[in-house]
């Protein structure tokens, strides 16, 4: 055999077309170790990327969150306590075809049991009562656990005078339970005014994506609102609305700055900054549960 022989190709074993040989030769990239920036299509290298609170060092793109994440960003460590909520369960009340298989397949992939995680933490050394979503858990959405676990953990903060802080990302109410879902909207929305009435404070964290029936009730009821930077706030889509009013909407309608400028959103905070910010708030407005 001569030694140009072994850079010769096979080409029985490499034929055109063939997807055996198209797999072989595509090179392999571990998302373990690598993730692709949604803002500038960079490829960022994960540690880096989390050691940067999951934003981008090229665009300052904001990454959503697991709520274990945004716990670990936010809270002081090791203060946060998950409220227990076994007695509450996801319901399918229309028995939506394949509804229970997805539910079921979304907690072992995220090992949540529903689309939000409550609890009670601190942050800066003041106590609050908080409510985390989860976008990984079907977008999100809004069903009955949701709206139930949100509902009792606003109901114990105000039992407790302590402030509650909402961290926000949803696709809106859950189709599959139709009206079971939308009535969360008023439940929650309620028990945020008797919260209110008491004096309390209210802060809501609107993050990357917010629509539908979450930003139509307790994502616009905060006292103060503050939303990460370029998050996605709306009800309806961008094109739905276009459609409907036959006009054309600014590039930027629905990003947090849009709602800032336009007296929806009262701050826009950089992940950074989003703890301290939160910590000065909840310093102004203490009360004698908080510290």
């Amino acid at each position: 055999m001569q030694i140009k022989d072994l850079f010769i190709k096979n080409k029985e074993e490499f034929k055109s077309g063939d997807k055996g040989a198209e797999e072989t030769l595509r090179p392999e990239i571990d998302d373990r170790i690598w993730a692709k920036c949604n803002g500038c299509n960079k490829a960022l290298y994960e540690k880096m990327l989390m050691n940067n609170l999951k934003v981008c060092p090229l665009c300052s793109y904001h990454f959503r969150l697991t709520p274990k994440e945004r716990i670990d960003f936010t809270f002081d460590e090791g203060t946060f306590t998950e409220f227990d909520y076994d007695d509450i369960d996801t319901v399918n009340p229309l028995d939506f075809p394949g509804y229970r298989e997805k539910i079921e397949a979304n907690r072992k992939a995220t090992g949540g049991k529903d689309a939000v995680v409550c609890g009670i933490g601190e942050i800066g050394g003041y106590k609050t009562a908080a409510c985390i979503m989860n976008s990984f858990f079907i977008m999100g959405s809004m069903g009955y656990y949701v709206g139930e676990a949100i509902t009792r953990t606003i109901e114990y903060a105000t039992k407790n005078k302590l402030p509650i802080v909402i961290f926000t990302t949803s696709g809106g109410a859950r189709m599959q339970e139709g009206i079971v879902s939308l009535m969360q909207m008023a439940k929650i929305s309620g028990a945020l005014e008797k919260h209110s009435q008491k004096g309390l404070l209210y802060i809501t964290v609107i993050t990357n994506p917010t629509t539908g029936g979450v930003t139509a009730s307790f994502a616009s009821l905060g006292d103060i609102i503050i939303a990460e930077k370029g998050a996605l706030i709306g009800f309806a889509g961008k094109r739905v609305i276009e459609q409907t009013i036959k006009q054309k909407l600014p590039k930027d309608f629905q990003t947090a700055e849009f709602a800032c400028e336009h007296g929806f959103v009262d701050l826009i905070s950089e992940r950074k900054d989003l703890k301290e910010n939160i910590r000065k708030i909840l310093m102004m407005h203490k009360t004698e549960g908080t510290k």
